[in-house]
């Protein structure tokens, strides 16, 4: 049986260091997550074995693996480019987020310890610290790392790497509404987290579903107020 922990800690890079798909993933996942490559950008094999020294066998399998983590997308015979949603397509995405990542909490919150509280404490100040900054970088690397963090002792077989791939695949349109929060949203997003943390060191499982389940259905709401952020110019999916 996999561990959600297990699964994230693949995702950052860990202990095949030497496999060179996995590598060049990782450099790529970077730049998708860290706003370098836009939904729609065109991913092309040539220019990332020139970029990497690499050979097109370790460039196909770095794509292989974005592809199966919903980062990119990939069609025969027209190649590949950095995944796009539509408003729809992350409505879904969100909705699912809404009631399977509650599930996931409760699955880890029984196995957290005194240490992994105070590790989500450290996480939450750095997300407002972020947050009262205006730095959206850092805000999503904080946020993101709270969030799996608190799902890190989730013993499952498919729940938790269908989670991270739900978190990649909204990260483009997260990044851009963030960007547009007023400083109200700024202090629920820290409030919501701080209530989830209590309920977490209280044991009261139902309570920390309900708080988590509203936080992601406010962003769901928010993002579905601006359609603006899923607009790009020229479409690869659609001139395949």
């Amino acid at each position: 049986m996999s561990s959600t922990h297990e699964h994230l800690a693949t995702e950052q890079g860990p202990a095949r260091g030497g496999d060179a798909g996995e590598r060049i993933a990782r450099r790529i996942r970077d730049d998708i997550l860290g706003g370098d490559l836009q939904p729609g950008a065109r991913i092309r094999q040539e220019e990332l074995a020139e970029r990497f020294g690499a050979s097109r066998v370790p460039v196909r399998e770095a794509i292989r693996i974005l592809v199966h983590e919903g980062l990119v997308t990939t069609r025969p015979n027209a190649g590949s480019w950095v995944s796009r949603l539509t408003p729809a397509e992350c409505e879904e995405v969100y909705l699912m987020r809404e009631r399977l990542e509650p599930l996931l909490l409760r699955f880890s919150a029984p196995h957290l310890t005194p240490d992994d509280l105070t590790e989500l404490e450290r996480l939450a100040a750095e997300v407002a610290d972020a947050s009262a900054d205006g730095d959206v970088d850092g805000f999503l690397r904080a946020d993101r790392a709270f969030h799996l963090a608190s799902y890190a002792h989730a013993d499952t077989q498919q729940l938790g790497e269908l989670i991270t791939k739900l978190w990649n695949t909204t990260a483009p349109y997260r990044r851009a509404y963030v960007a547009t929060w007023t400083p109200r949203l700024r202090r629920l997003a820290d409030d919501e987290h701080r209530l989830l943390i209590e309920m977490l060191r209280d044991g009261d499982l139902d309570e920390a579903e309900r708080v988590l389940a509203g936080h992601i259905r406010r962003t769901r709401r928010q993002l579905a107020q601006h359609p603006e952020i899923f607009a790009a110019p020229g479409d690869p999916a659609a001139s395949a």
